[in-house]
């Protein structure tokens, strides 16, 4: 019998291994390059052995992230030998080259379109015209590497603000926001594709717009100014859970509660305070009227009682002394942040704070980094054990024998805490969204059976 044959019987596609470290936002990155290639006609594994050619894509924001993506870098050489590196450390490539003098191309973070002008000019494919597609566009929903369910949405690029200890706009370049209905439209791509939870991420959140100067998108028979507020009403529209990260406290950040109170997303705020203390922020060159903050943070559990709030923080920073330490305690206690993360200061380098006076010793930073989790320990355990007796909705991540790994609304993924059931019904599937009968809680995580 003669004739074409099936698609499934194409031979000799080329195929890519990858290797995506870092961020929520370099996995952005990852899954746009994929997508591109995808619809290029190639082909994914990952396993480095059989690969035509191993992409790397890099964190470069602490020296400890650098040692992990050459150590990444290494392994892919060992065991493929065909290396293109893109993300935040191709930034720096003399780092890469000097140490990988054969790598095939390094490029920096957010330049999809150079690694992929990359693998096709080290590993080229013949035309077919049944692997071939017709690229989709990057602003629409692509491939994802995230579970169905949930996707991460990328607002914008880059950063405006010039804190000491961080990198990131010497890497990635000052703030350059997604046209509002680029954004949108990739949103509703999404939520028609089943995704259930977007997480909007960025380097600045709520400075969404600003470099737009705030100019309007067409969207739905309207002009949508590019702006924090307009964008989170929007989203709010579309049905399903929207979790926001990375949301730095500026005033106007006020006016989204009550889009939370009203339910149009999800009552959730990752804000990445760093410290409280005065002359730390000042050091930082981060925002210093902490005082002002906590009276904010009152206000809006006063608009909204379930909101929770996430944040990261440095101990140890350069010129810390014992009470700044103590201030930022005192602080937490107060705040009552509901998940906070902590993280020891180390250097980086290009950071301004390397070069900053008295250096707090690494004996003394590891006791006041145990110090700091052991109050937030506190904190987080009586929140989680008042939740004990009460029914919260939960999105469903994983089914498996007879019970289920969930998240509720104040429970990002990867990063917070897990709900998990017991007699889950068959009919349960990842993605669900239902209501959880909660009877015992730890200190991050909860345990509860379907209402």
């Amino acid at each position: 019998m003669t004739g074409t044959p099936a698609p499934t019987e194409i031979k000799d596609r080329p195929t890519i291994g990858l290797v995506s470290l870092g961020c929520p936002k370099a996995l952005v990155d990852s899954e746009r390059i994929v997508t591109q290639l995808r619809a290029d006609g190639y082909g994914f594994t990952d396993t480095h052995e059989g690969a035509d050619l191993v992409i790397v894509n890099t964190c470069g924001f602490l020296d400890s992230a650098k040692e992990e993506s050459l150590h990444a870098i290494g392994e892919a050489m060992n065991e493929n030998g065909r290396v293109i590196v893109t993300g935040c450390m191709g930034a720096e490539a003399e780092q890469i080259t000097s140490k990988y003098p054969n790598i095939l191309a390094v490029t920096g973070p957010h330049q999809y379109e150079q690694v992929v002008s990359a693998v096709h000019t080290h590993q080229p494919m013949t035309h077919n015209p049944f692997v071939d597609l017709t690229p989709p566009s990057y602003d629409e929903a692509g491939i994802k590497l995230t579970p169905r369910h949930y996707a991460y949405l990328k607002i914008s690029e880059g950063c405006n603000n010039r804190c000491s200890f961080c990198i990131i706009p010497s890497l990635r370049g000052d703030l350059v926001s997604r046209p509002l209905h680029r954004v949108l439209h990739e949103a509703e791509q999404l939520a028609k594709a089943g995704v259930k939870e977007l997480l909007v991420i960025s380097q600045d959140t709520s400075a969404y717009g600003v470099d737009l100067k705030y100019a309007e998108s067409p969207w739905k028979n309207r002009r949508v100014p590019a702006k924090f507020y307009n964008l989170c009403e929007e989203l709010g529209q579309m049905g399903i859970w929207v979790r926001l990260h990375y949301v730095y406290p500026y005033p106007h950040v006020d006016s989204v509660i009550p889009l939370m109170a009203d339910g149009k997303i999800l009552p959730y705020l990752d804000i990445p305070f760093q410290h409280a203390a005065p002359n730390v922020l000042k050091a930082m060159r981060r925002p210093a009227a902490q005082e002002k903050t906590l009276a904010r943070i009152q206000a809006w559990r006063n608009m909204c009682p379930d909101l929770t709030l996430r944040s990261s923080f440095i101990v140890g920073f350069p010129g810390e002394t014992e009470e700044d330490f103590e201030f930022l305690l005192q602080w937490l206690e107060e705040a009552q942040i509901d998940r906070a993360g902590a993280f020891q200061y180390e250097n980086v380098q290009g950071a301004t704070s390397n070069t900053h006076d008295n250096h707090v010793p690494d004996e003394i930073k590891e006791i006041r980094w145990q110090r700091f989790m052991e109050k937030q320990q506190e904190i987080s355990a009586k929140k989680q054990a008042a939740k004990v007796g009460k029914t919260l909705e939960c999105i469903i991540d994983e089914v498996a024998g007879g019970g289920a790994d969930a998240r509720s609304k104040a429970d990002a993924p990867d990063i917070d805490g897990t709900v998990y059931l017991r007699d889950v019904p068959d009919t349960i599937q990842p993605g669900d969204i239902v209501r959880v009968n909660i009877e015992e809680a730890e200190d991050y995580d909860l345990y509860g059976v379907p209402a």
